[in-house]
């Protein structure tokens, strides 16, 4: 190893800022693989063209159409996420409409990560950081399930979820889906948060942003 590359990292300012970069891109992977291993597994049914997630292992919850959103968004949100004890952080560009869901995920020094889309009965994910031997075990499709759990129409999603029999109760904007008499999921929404906590898949996360802009 060169004098100069001895010196550039025992920069105190360059290690923190290189040490920071790589805890940050191991928090999201493990952040990823964990959500992955212990969420719904996204299918597609090739008779029907339709894609859907497994909320349980019983019952399936079918993508909505872009159209279904409440609100178009175009903000930035925070994200911070639980799972077994280990939390997560993420910041992301989120940009909804009737047209597509998009997001740009960015680490903590504000550089790209990975984008994240849902557009015409297809979604893709894409990085030029994390590997593409990792990137294949990825399942975007839970991400944009929850996302239209949290935002979409409620009777939309009463309809998606009843079909498979599950309810969705919704009491002061908050949002309950049911599996008789469990709870599987709890999504609870403030002006500035919105909080989705998957009991049975035994993971949390909440987004901040201005939802109500």
């Amino acid at each position: 190893m060169s004098m100069a590359s001895i010196d550039k990292y025992a920069n105190p300012s360059h290690n923190q800022a290189y040490m920071r970069k790589i805890r940050c891109f191991f928090c999201f992977s493990v952040y990823v693989v964990c959500i992955i291993s212990c969420a719904s597994t996204a299918r597609k049914d090739t008779l029907k063209d339709i894609l859907y997630v497994d909320i349980t292992d019983s019952s399936k919850f079918v993508l909505l159409p872009p159209q279904g959103i409440e609100q178009d968004m175009d903000m930035a949100q925070f994200l911070s996420a639980e799972f077994r004890g280990h939390n997560f952080f993420l910041n992301a560009w989120v940009k909804a409409d009737e047209n597509a869901i998009e997001m740009v995920l960015f680490n903590e020094l504000g550089a790209s990560i990975g984008e994240l889309s849902y557009s015409n009965g297809e979604v893709h994910f894409s990085s030029d950081v994390i590997p593409k031997s990792f990137i294949q075990y990825i399942k975007p499709e839970n991400i944009i399930a929850d996302f239209q759990l949290c935002f979409y129409d409620p009777l939309l999603l009463s309809k998606s979820l009843g079909d498979s029999g599950l309810v969705l109760e919704i009491n002061n904007g908050n949002r309950r889906i049911l599996s008789g008499n469990d709870i599987i999921i709890e999504i609870n929404k403030t002006e500035n948060s919105v909080k989705l906590v998957n009991n049975l898949r035994g993971y949390s996360y909440t987004l901040e942003g201005n939802f109500h802009e």
